[in-house]
């Protein structure tokens, strides 16, 4: 899917690493989900990090205030503590964590990003080496109880289920919210 035109985005690629390059100093810190866990780095990171772009390409996970596909965000410069870190399970190998850290503590796009972010790579799990993928955003965030109860059980029916679409249902019909809460809007991943 190609980028498309925000006035936020620019086409200045001088501002972005490569999907190859691993510049630490342009990624989040990791957070507290992935504490205790092996954490991806060099080449194990820019290898997940390349094949989440043609996830997201497929699936159209992009970040409508810059106007590109998630996964840039790491690369963004203007934005070095912002964008996902992932780390595999040490008790289990097959589930890769990942934690988003969104650019401002109000991003009004992380419920959706994490949900479509699950989706992807969940739904579209035999393009990759895990069974599971688990999401959650950084507490950061001043909704991040709410939208991580929502990954949980989003997680949690796809665990017992093994379908995306059954996770996504289930847990839709299932979830009871008050308005304006996290959860209240629909995904349209």
């Amino acid at each position: 899917m190609p980028e498309f035109p925000s006035r936020f985005s620019r086409a200045d690629d001088s501002l972005f690493d490569r999907y190859h390059e691993f510049v630490p100093e342009n990624l989040p810190e990791s957070g507290p989900f992935l504490d205790g866990h092996d954490v991806l780095i060099d080449d194990r990171h820019t290898a997940f990090h390349r094949l989440t772009k043609r996830l997201f390409d497929e699936r159209g996970v992009y970040d409508m205030t810059f106007g590109y596909n998630l996964t840039r965000l790491n690369l963004d410069d203007r934005h070095p503590a912002a964008g996902y870190r992932y780390a595999e399970e040490v008790d289990d190998r097959s589930t890769l964590r990942a934690e988003f850290t969104p650019t401002t503590p109000f991003c009004p796009q992380s419920h959706t990003l994490t949900i479509g972010s699950f989706r992807a790579w969940n739904g579209l799990s035999d393009r990759h080496e895990y069974d599971r993928v688990r999401v959650r955003v950084h507490p950061m965030h001043q909704q991040s109880t709410a939208i991580n109860d929502r990954l949980d059980e989003l997680d949690a029916r796809y665990r017992d289920t093994g379908r995306i679409d059954e996770a996504s249902e289930s847990a839709t019909a299932g979830s009871r919210r008050q308005p304006g809460s996290a959860g209240e809007t629909q995904s349209p991943f």
